[in-house]
């Protein structure tokens, strides 16, 4: 009598990191019978792509190694020692062009120093140029035999169709707030943060953190101003203040790590200063933090209006911010629910031109004043 076919046992690291995930843990595993050469991971933010990647990379670095399991534990750390993974995320607005240069089109051409294959991550692949990705087209067109590229993206919109092409999709779905609230733990403010945060764990544990609660407050402020019968000259001058704060921190934050790197290469005998280039990485790090502040903090104003649209409805059980109700329902006092959706497509029509290097100012000036004039009614 035959033996009944057995399901392959699941790693542990990627059991864990797709266990929300259904879809995307049945697609990896397939593809870890017979890997191909280049897969999208995408999905909206805090879906869980990034760990899955890394497990996922750690399985294919494993087979064929001279000691697995050591392979896998080095894959497994963030950064990772293993010499056959590069690991790319964009050190500012957008990945440097050099860098996707350099650390996947050159070494994909180099054999692996272990084991037989290599294998090559990029995060949040919507930031990469049309340079860089016409660049990497030849790289995914003509595979080395033993290389491996995972594209991380939230937005595949924003790659070209001729990079999608050529990649294997694996999806992954938004995070259910009962799934992030399992990771937070329970409470008021964390059941209102897994709400807010569209299934992204680490946006919810920000938004719980003292930062982000001072953000959460600035943005709701600014957002009940254009509801306001007096507000303030400038009510959204708070979102820029909190975004170059949040800049300015995480610059900082980067320039002292980067200075303690200088200070080790100098004890080692090597040059013990920021380069040029260092200074620059501080800059476009700044520069990420306060784009990023920003975005998130017209979220939350986006978040605010379609709440304000639910209980114009009446339909309060849906709102987002479960825990301002009452201000939500002292804000929604004669209000037209289309005014409110309509503040919400301005918001998000913002957002989207922030991305491309408007001003800011002249951005957030113009948002309030139509902001103003739909919720007047």
């Amino acid at each position: 009598m035959e033996a009944a076919a057995r399901t392959p046992a699941i790693p542990e690291a990627l059991e864990e990191a797709t266990r929300h995930q259904p879809r995307a843990r049945a697609a990896l595993l397939a593809a870890l019978a017979s890997p191909g050469h280049a897969y999208i991971f995408r999905g909206p933010r805090g879906a869980g792509k990034a760990a899955a990647a890394r497990a996922f990379a750690a399985e294919l670095l494993a087979d064929g190694a001279p000691d697995p399991d050591d392979a896998r534990r080095r894959v497994l750390l963030d950064p990772s020692p293993h010499p056959d993974l590069a690991w790319l995320r964009p050190p500012g607005a957008q990945h440097l062009v050099e860098d996707v240069r350099e650390s996947v089109i050159r070494a994909s051409s180099l054999s692996p120093a272990e084991g037989g294959r290599r294998v090559f991550v990029i995060e949040e692949a919507e930031d990469l140029r049309d340079e860089s990705q016409n660049a990497l087209l030849k790289t995914l067109e003509e595979p080395a035999p033993f290389a491996h590229l995972i594209l991380i993206c939230s937005e595949p919109e924003l790659l070209a169709d001729t990079i999608l092409s050529r990649c294997t999709p694996v999806e992954f779905g938004p995070l259910s707030p009962d799934a992030v609230l399992e990771a937070l733990g329970a409470g008021d403010d964390a059941a209102a943060a897994a709400r807010l945060s569209g299934g992204d764990v680490e946006l919810a544990r920000l938004l719980l953190g003292e930062n982000g609660t001072a953000l959460r407050a600035t943005a709701e402020a600014a957002a009940r101003a254009a509801r306001s019968s007096s507000p303030p000259p400038e009510p959204w001058r708070g979102l820029l203040d909190a975004a170059s704060e949040a800049g300015q921190e995480a610059g900082a934050a980067e320039e002292a790590r980067l200075l303690e790197e200088a200070e080790a290469m100098a004890k080692r005998g090597r040059k013990g200063k920021l380069t040029r280039e260092a200074t620059e990485q501080v800059k476009r790090t700044e520069r990420r933090a306060r784009t990023q502040a920003l975005d998130l903090a017209l979220a939350i104003c986006c978040a605010w209006f379609r709440d304000l649209a639910a209980v114009a409805s009446g339909a309060d059980d849906v709102v987002l911010n479960a825990d301002r109700r009452e201000e939500l329902a002292e804000d929604a006092q004669g209000l037209d629910a289309a005014g409110a959706r309509e503040a919400v497509e301005w918001v998000l029509d913002t957002r989207r031109r922030l991305r491309v290097n408007v001003s800011e100012e002249l951005a957030l000036e113009a948002l309030w004043l139509r902001l103003s004039a739909a919720l007047s009614g």
